[in-house]
């Protein structure tokens, strides 16, 4: 049997191999090292629901508008 009568998907490489425990590890390293450096950022409540109504209005009506044509 080959590896690709194995797996069903394409072959799992480099991060994607990780387990989810090391993927953890490492986004947490990165996580942190943009806190420090000041390139992260963290939305308030405000920000949060701006950016959400923004999303809501570019919304080009997803499953309604295919059914119809638009």
């Amino acid at each position: 049997m080959t590896r690709l009568e194995k797996n069903s998907g394409p072959a799992r490489r480099g991060f994607a191999a990780m387990d989810a425990t090391r993927q953890r590890e490492i986004a947490s390293l990165g996580g942190r090292a943009a806190h420090q450096s000041g390139n992260a950022h963290r939305f308030t409540s405000e920000e949060a629901r701006e950016a959400g109504r923004k999303g809501g209005q570019v919304s080009r009506g997803g499953r309604a508008a295919r059914r119809t044509g638009e």
